[in-house]
């Protein structure tokens, strides 16, 4: 089988998709500013410095596919101006790495596989009335549409390298070992049911599951390539994801409130934009590309996570 190259692979994503590569066969390598062994053999960890443009000798040679998936997390802090910067910087330094890399080094490179975020898109607005957003549209004019923009131009280069590349924009990953699921479910553990503002903004979602599966079906099909949103068919209000989890979790006594947008701007500044803004996104394009979801409905894909997460508290 093949062996693919992962940056950003210690993450929520990183290591699901590394499990599922493994379960298909293929050997994994791990990008890391901090090497170590593994006790897995079919896992090999190797050094990056991204601020230097340095990836450790030999080993790009190794890679059959990259999936880059390097960046911070956008909703782990408070938006500072130096935090908005560390999450640009997080996106563009990595992708300018591997450019560097694959352009100085010989590599036998078939596909890189590059993240991107559904931030790409603004407020759908009236948008909701067409299907959602699809992948043809210019990236907004805020914060997290021309960081995506940029992010997605750092991997640009790749396409005169006579390298297959495909962009995937990533919406809400759902996956029942933290990320947003976790952030959701926190209120119910104190039972309250909360929704965020109005609860009316749309939530365009996805199964780890499913983004592992598509990642792989990317690698799989040399047809494919270009742009792509990485969403389930069928998005929710931010009310229904909330009622779906109080449901699944069994805790249908907890209390509904609904938190203030006011109060969310207070606490959370601007990054309380992205958590009220509503953006419905279209998975048609993958779906025409011969994909098919395992979960595309919100009640499925939230029993399955949560049926999971409590079988591994219990044994």
């Amino acid at each position: 089988m093949s062996t693919i190259l992962i940056t950003g692979g210690t993450g929520l994503v990183g290591t699901a998709l590394s499990n599922s590569l493994i379960h298909l066969g293929h050997k994994v390598i791990i990008l890391t500013r901090k090497k170590k062994e593994s006790s897995n053999t079919n896992i090999q960890y190797a050094y990056w410095d991204i601020e230097k443009g340095i990836i450790e000798e030999g080993i790009l040679a190794l890679a059959d596919y990259i999936v880059h998936l390097a960046g911070e997390n956008v909703a782990e802090k408070r938006w500072t101006a130096r935090r908005m910067e560390e999450i640009l910087e997080s996106r563009i330094m990595p992708g300018n790495c591997l450019i560097k890399a694959l352009n100085d080094s010989p590599n036998k490179v078939k596909a890189v596989i590059a993240a991107s975020a559904i931030g790409w898109y603004g407020p759908d607005n009236n948008n909701s009335a067409i299907g959602g957003f699809t992948e043809e549209i210019a990236n907004y004019d805020d914060f997290l549409g021309n960081t995506c923009f940029a992010w997605e131009q750092s991997m640009s280069p790749i396409n005169k390298m006579g390298i297959r590349l495909v962009t995937l924009r990533i919406g809400i990953v759902l996956s029942e070992k933290g990320g947003a699921l976790k952030e959701f479910m926190k209120p119910l553990d104190f039972g309250v049911a909360a929704t965020m503002g109005s609860g009316k903004q749309i939530v365009s979602w996805i199964h780890i599951d499913d983004l592992c599966r598509m990642i792989g079906f990317c690698i799989e099909n040399e047809e494919i390539k270009g742009v792509f949103n990485a969403v389930s068919p069928n998005p929710v209000s931010n009310s229904l994801l909330v009622k779906t989890l109080k449901k699944a979790s069994d805790k249908l006594l907890s209390i509904n409130i609904s938190i203030p947008s006011f109060f969310l701007k207070l606490l959370l500044g601007d990054m309380s934009i992205e958590i009220l803004k509503s953006t419905r996104v279209s998975a048609q394009k993958i779906i025409n590309a011969g994909y098919r979801f395992e979960y595309s409905i919100i009640s499925e894909a939230i029993k399955q996570l949560v049926d999971k997460k409590n079988s591994v508290n219990t044994q």
